[in-house]
């Protein structure tokens, strides 16, 4: 690489740290090529960048960043996912290293909390957005049909109590 390229590099992949919300670091070694093309299609059906980095070149990109905290990440054959959505990167990597045990999680960042293993693993078990709005939904919709019910078994039961009382009172 001369230095024009290392230059488009670092400007290019500070920019990917700068302006990513997620970025997930992984070990890649042991992985074949048509298994790391497997997973940059996954990956981009979702909108996510998986790349492989130059390690101390990234190092030098990332002392400009937010993600200046995961450079210690950086040793050995190295991967980083970008994206905006965290869970789905964690969740795509997670499983494709339960598949692929070339592939080790090794940490990331979301937002601007950094991340170890258990943390992106934490992440990949949480639900999407998607998923917590339709259980937000699924719980309010359930609560309202018990409400309603409730009230309607309520309102049979005193329906069918009005006329045994209107008989049991003596008439004048």
């Amino acid at each position: 690489m001369n230095k024009e390229q290392k230059k488009n590099y670092i400007t290019e992949i500070t920019n990917q740290f700068e302006n990513s919300k997620a970025v997930m670091v992984t070990h890649y070694q042991g992985l074949t090529m048509p298994q790391l093309d497997e997973l940059r299609s996954k990956m981009r059906e979702h909108g996510i960048v998986f790349k492989i980095t130059k390690n101390r070149i990234t190092k030098l990109a990332l002392e400009k960043t937010k993600c200046k905290d995961l450079s210690n990440l950086f040793n050995g054959p190295t991967a980083v996912a970008f994206g905006e959505d965290a869970i789905m990167s964690a969740r795509i990597l997670s499983k494709f290293a339960k598949d692929n045990e070339n592939l080790k999680l090794i940490g990331g960042m979301m937002e601007n909390e950094v991340l170890d293993q258990a943390g992106v693993m934490n992440v990949a078990n949480l639900p999407t957005l998607d998923e917590a709005r339709s259980n937000i939904v699924g719980i309010l919709n359930a609560s309202a049909s018990k409400l309603v019910s409730i009230l309607l078994a309520r309102s049979e039961k005193m329906s069918n109590l009005q006329p045994e009382n209107s008989e049991k009172q003596p008439k004048d």
